[in-house]
């Protein structure tokens, strides 16, 4: 059976929100007798990225409301 878990890709200091945040991967793992299968990303999400959203301007991809800001730019 497959393993759907939340893994944390990494922390750090989010301007908007104003405290330490969690970037977050939904990742998917094969089932034992599969090993040579990677693990699969789903979907990405913010720790604080709900409490972002009830914001009145869009904040970031993070949170799901702007689409076009990524402040965090995993390409570092």
């Amino acid at each position: 059976m497959t393993e759907r878990l939340w893994e944390i890709i990494k922390t750090m200091y989010c301007d908007h929100a104003g405290c330490q945040v969690s970037l977050e991967a939904e990742v998917v793992y094969p089932v034992e007798w599969m090993p040579e299968q990677p693990a699969r990303v789903l979907s990405h999400r913010c720790s604080h990225g709900y409490e972002c959203s009830l914001y009145n301007q869009p904040t970031c991809i993070w949170a799901g409301t702007n689409p076009s800001h990524d402040p965090y730019n995993l390409k570092e």
